[in-house]
């Protein structure tokens, strides 16, 4: 009997801060994948993610079809020579529903930008994204951890022993470093701090880009800033529900855009400019 062919599909998200590549097969389970900084150079980073990838991938495996979003997609659309571009809010969606049928609400929260995506039907009834200002972004935790001597996972872990937050208003990272300031001259301890500024980055996040949303479960959180396990405290706390989060949060824009990739016909050879560019 005559092994069935396995078919090759590239999603590509390039973000501000991260891009990521994810290969999916025939069965649209992911088969191979790269997550790398950007660096204000997608194109440096996209060269170097196809790389890895083409490293994972079977000896004179062909690629059907590539699929790009992000916020450089148009750009490295044409440069990579993609097949089908699409807007992160349709890949992302296209990635939660196919894991969580039954979702209701997609939180998403990079290091740039953030958004809300609202589904009813199994659709996108309405969505929401952020302005210019990075208060409901990862960017946010980011500057301030290392204000602190911390990363990123290191301040969310932190966070997670706080009994007495202290209560932060600051609305922008500006004022938010000193009202820091302000409670650890007062004695406010490392640990309640820090949660401060989690349950701030929370609130900053459902004032600007959910704001006048509902909010319902199940509720799914993904995107580079779902790892920070202070920030998944402060959500849950403030939406009174659990919050799921996928196996590879980070990398649900570029799997959205590969499945999307996997319902598109394949009769013509793909646009595909190979992996050295």
């Amino acid at each position: 009997m005559p092994t069935k062919e396995i078919l090759y599909y590239l999603g590509i998200d390039v973000g501000s801060v991260s891009t990521k590549l994810v290969l999916l097969g025939t069965e649209r389970q992911p088969l191979a994948q790269a997550c790398l900084p950007t660096h204000g150079q997608p194109s440096t980073a996209l060269k170097a993610g196809l790389l890895c990838i083409q490293q994972q991938l079977p000896q004179g495996a062909d690629i059907a079809l590539v699929a790009v979003t992000g916020s450089a997609r148009e750009m490295i659309g044409q440069l990579v020579g993609a097949d089908i571009v699409k807007n992160e809010v349709t890949c992302q969606a296209a990635a939660t529903l196919h894991y969580y049928p039954q979702v209701r609400t997609i939180i998403e929260i990079g290091g740039q930008d953030s958004k809300i995506i609202l589904i009813k039907d199994g659709h996108v009834a309405d969505f929401g994204m952020n302005t210019i200002c990075a208060a409901g972004t990862g960017s946010f935790i980011d500057h301030q951890a290392q204000r602190l001597g911390l990363t990123a996972k290191q301040l969310g872990d932190l966070a997670c022993l706080s009994k007495a937050p202290a209560m932060l208003s600051g609305r922008c990272t500006v004022f938010a470093e000193s009202e820091m300031i302000h409670k650890q001259q007062s004695g406010a301890s490392p640990e309640d701090i820090v949660y401060g500024l989690c349950q701030t980055l929370v609130h900053n996040y459902l004032n600007s880009v959910a704001s006048g949303k509902e909010i319902l479960p199940p509720v799914i959180f993904q995107g580079g800033l779902s790892f920070n396990r202070g920030i998944v405290r402060a959500l849950q706390e403030e939406l009174r529900c659990q919050v799921v989060i996928p196996p590879m949060p980070q990398l649900m824009g570029a799997i959205g855009a590969a499945l999307l990739a996997t319902s598109h016909p394949t009769n013509m050879p793909s646009h595909f400019k190979g992996f050295c560019l």
